[in-house]
């Protein structure tokens, strides 16, 4: 994942940073408990492709 894209990517709902998670390819929104897929080197940033991270799994 390139660290410029990283930098101005935003969560699309809460608008709040995003942290990357190299080993499940996701970027994780912790204030709303969501994981956005990547797909292709190409992060899918839509709330229905998104998974609800469970309470006990730790962010």
């Amino acid at each position: 994942m390139d660290k410029k894209l990283l930098d101005i990517l935003a969560c699309p709902l809460c608008k709040g940073p995003l942290v990357y998670d190299q080993q499940h390819q996701e970027l994780i929104c912790k204030a709303d408990r969501l994981a956005y897929p990547i797909r292709d080197d190409i992060p899918v940033m839509l709330e229905e492709e998104a998974r609800q991270l469970p309470a006990e799994e730790d962010v």
